[in-house]
């Protein structure tokens, strides 16, 4: 097969990269980032592909951005919701198969037991809103060869993230105050790159037609904010001590869901998945920090 992965610059996209190169695959990648690829420009995807045609694209790129999303809803919408119908409309026009990622901030978190596929969404907040409305999009748009995988509190060894976070704090600080009262799975991007990886090789996905699912997938295993800034800490052995805090001590531009804990019962059946832990994925993830800096941003 011949794959595009968009937000190559991004975790998930550098982790299938560099899963890609460690792996022996039939299949050619091609990965790019935003200065190739503009989800932000209808005219960028347009022509991007019309000189370019695949057998699958994985989407990885969006608008992340939790808080500033609300304050600039048309630019999160655009890279969301109408690039995601675009690409759709593309997909679909060119048999194109497509594997996009979502989120379990499509939920409202007012649930205790975990969350199915088939349960109601009701996000709380305008990223979530724009990651539905691109679900939504793919689902009326391809009724087949579309795949769509929510997942969780997404951490890696590159860029950004609630790992180095914490890290670069507890290096500096005595005590950190941490929220308690939101509750979901940390999910490894090199884990979920690995999924999608098993994903495009299986049986199911490579029927003709095969009929378009949202699949949940994140570690296995649930904690809160303030649980896993205090496993990060005793892994990298730092003396900072970490206390808990309510989301009303902590307030924010947008409103956060208090428990997204996804099952992953569906995916792990139908690709026969053995799903780690999420204490187990976060301790391989920190080993590997000696050699990749996770405040790298390139």
């Amino acid at each position: 097969m011949f794959i595009l992965v968009t937000g190559a610059s991004g975790q998930l996209g550098r982790s299938i990269k560099s899963l890609v190169k460690k792996q022996k695959n039939s299949d050619s990648f091609v990965f790019v980032t935003r200065n190739q690829l503009d989800l932000s420009s209808f005219i960028n995807i347009q022509n991007f592909f019309e000189k370019h045609t695949f057998d699958l694209i994985i989407n990885c790129a969006a608008y992340t951005a939790v808080d500033k999303a609300e304050s600039f809803k048309k630019e999160a919408d655009m890279i969301n919701h109408i690039a995601v119908r675009q690409i759709a409309e593309i997909a679909r026009s060119n048999n194109t198969k497509l594997i996009h990622i979502s989120t379990d901030y499509v939920y409202d978190g007012l649930k205790n037991n975990p969350y199915s596929e088939s349960d109601a969404t009701s996000p709380l907040n305008i990223y979530g809103k724009t990651k539905l409305d691109g679900e939504n999009a793919i689902l009326s748009i391809m009724r087949s060869n579309a795949i769509i995988i929510r997942t969780s509190w997404v951490y890696s060894e590159y860029r950004n993230n609630f790992v180095a976070t914490i890290l670069k704090l507890a290096q500096k600080n005595s005590n950190l105050n941490i929220i308690s009262d939101q509750v979901s799975t940390p999910t490894y991007a090199g884990d979920l790159g690995q999924v999608i990886l098993n994903i495009i090789k299986s049986n199911k996905f490579n029927e003709l037609k095969m009929v378009s699912e949202i699949y949940h997938y994140s570690n296995e295993g649930g904690c809160s904010w303030y649980d896993f800034a205090k496993e990060v800490v005793n892994i990298s052995g730092d003396k900072c001590s970490i206390s808990p805090i309510n989301t009303e001590d902590y307030p924010t531009v947008a409103e956060r869901p208090r428990y997204t804990i996804m099952s992953k019962e569906k995916i792990s059946k139908e690709f026969d998945l053995k799903i780690a832990f999420w204490k187990d994925s976060l301790k391989y993830c920190m080993k590997n920090l000696s050699t990749v800096s996770p405040f790298n941003k390139d």
